[in-house]
């Protein structure tokens, strides 16, 4: 598959069809193998963890706001359109009064289009935030979602926009296969996906599989704690044309460097190795052999 043709180098979406598969632990030691500067970007903005291992200096954090309604009660008649059009229930009528709960509210502008008493404006309300940071060679950008807050979409686009032209980007995505994994996926050229050889392993793989043909996505696999293979993992990967790039050993001491803080990739040159095979095998895949697409 070819690198996106506009005006920015390749991205590369590290995703997993469940939690715990150590999707963040790949996509960490993945850019620590990059062997050229590269952008990592957290976009598990509802927890994200990889500066924990990084430990770079950031930058003030960016707000990411949204525009919500703010109604002008002494023009508000009460008619409830705003609230009849709203099916998240960001805006209600109660009596004479439009009530507005920011937090469930998805900033459509909808609810000011209908009011014909022009009682409702929009103003920014703070769902987030966006701070960047050097780690040697690596760039990391990192969305955080302000607490309380269930909208994630938003910030992880505010994290994609972040992103510099002209420099690979890694970029983490949330577990799971539902909207934040489809707002990370999109507008990247590659997904690798992470799974391990269990029952859930196999069905969420297959999960992210179908979502991934659904962006129209190519990607290969990385199996995690591999061993033996109980669940036909491997047949399936072969059946749906899907390449093994990378198959990681069920090892302790993998746990243990991690738990530490630190990238196994770093400590033990074997999995330093492993790690370097799998860049240059998906700088082959995106056709470049460095940052140019």
């Amino acid at each position: 598959m070819a690198a996106s043709s506009r005006n920015r180098s390749y991205r590369i979406a590290v995703a997993s069809g469940k939690g715990g598969t150590g999707k963040t632990t790949v996509a960490l030691n993945l850019a620590a193998m990059f062997g050229e500067p590269l952008q990592l970007a957290d976009c598990d903005v509802e927890e994200p963890n990889v500066n924990l291992f990084l430990r770079c200096d950031q930058v003030e954090a960016t707000e990411v706001t949204m525009l919500v309604p703010e109604v002008d009660q002494q023009r508000c008649n009460g008619c409830g359109a705003c609230g009849e059009l709203c099916q998240f229930r960001g805006i209600v009528a109660i009596g004479t009064r439009a009530l507005v709960f920011p937090e469930l509210c998805h900033g459509c502008g909808g609810c000011a289009l209908v009011c014909l008493t022009e009682a409702i404006t929009e103003r920014p309300h703070r769902i987030g935030t966006i701070s960047a940071g050097q780690s040697g060679a690596i760039r990391l950008i990192e969305g955080r979602l302000e607490v309380g807050v269930s909208l994630v979409p938003p910030v992880i686009r505010a994290v994609r926009d972040g992103l510099m032209d002209g420099i690979p980007a890694i970029l983490d995505a949330p577990p799971g296969t539902s909207c934040p994994v489809v707002a990370t996926l999109r507008e990247s050229d590659y997904l690798l996906l992470v799974t391990d050889p269990t029952p859930f392993g196999l069905h969420d793989l297959k999960l992210a599989v179908a979502l991934a043909r659904e962006l129209n996505l190519a990607c290969g696999v990385v199996v995690n704690r591999a061993g033996e293979d109980l669940v036909g993992l491997y047949g399936y990967c072969r059946s749906e044309n899907l390449p093994v790039l990378l198959s990681l050993p069920d090892d302790r001491q993998i746990a243990e460097i991690t738990s530490r803080g630190d990238l196994v990739a770093r400590v033990l040159p074997e999995y330093g190795l492993m790690f370097a095979e799998l860049a240059e095998k998906l700088k082959q895949e995106l056709g470049t052999t460095g940052g140019t697409p």
